[in-house]
């Protein structure tokens, strides 16, 4: 297990990209943002299939993790790992490609399943090798099919299995207050992007960890 994704007495947080960012003023921003507090571990998560400006959108936020010692993950894109040298990738679809994953990628890297609301999926997702296991929406939202992982699934987790769990989605400062004994990660990305002052809403959230 890397170290990004040991377990911790308190949970860390983890940042997602916007799905669109301009290359221009985003650095500055990222930088703004992850001065508020420490974060594990990033997600690039760009809508975009267009491969050059994934390339220059990975490479100018990679430089910017490392240099702080933050651990970049790629949403999905499995061969774009190794070509802008990240640390891991995150896959969207359950346990399914997990096994795959790490046969590409490797004993050293990270690689997280986002489960939904899935018990069984993330069990099988642990049992492929995840780093880490992500369940969420934890709040209502009208995106998807409004289903929304329970607190009672996060308990289990954190009762009965030793592989990471990232709660994500429609986090608030209430959920993420009784969240905080349940879950490893809580995985920060439109809740900060859609305000006004992304870093000052980041620093709101990440000061309700407890």
């Amino acid at each position: 297990m890397t170290e990004e994704f040991q377990e911790k007495e308190q949970a860390q947080l983890y940042l997602i990209t916007p799905p669109a960012i301009d290359l221009a003023t985003f650095p500055a921003l990222l930088n703004k943002v992850l001065d508020v507090a420490p974060v594990a571990c990033l997600r690039l998560a760009l809508a975009t299939k267009d491969e050059n400006t994934i390339i220059k959108a990975g490479d100018l936020i990679r430089e910017i993790c490392h240099a702080r010692d933050i651990a970049i993950v790629i949403e999905n894109h499995l061969i774009m790992v190794d070509r802008l040298g990240l640390d891991g990738v995150h896959l969207t679809d359950g346990a399914r490609t997990v096994r795959y994953a790490r046969k590409e990628l490797g004993d050293d890297a990270i690689i997280g399943a986002y489960c939904a609301d899935s018990r069984h999926d993330g069990m099988n997702a642990g049992e492929g090798s995840a780093e880490y296991v992500c369940f969420g929406p934890c709040g209502e939202t009208s995106l998807g099919d409004g289903t929304v992982a329970p607190m009672d699934l996060f308990q289990w987790w954190s009762d009965v299995v030793e592989v990471p769990v990232v709660a994500e989605g429609a986090l608030s400062v209430e959920l993420i207050k009784a969240l905080s004994p349940v879950t490893d990660f809580f995985a920060v990305g439109e809740e900060i992007w859609n305000t006004d002052d992304p870093a000052a809403t980041f620093k709101t959230l990440a000061d309700a960890i407890s």
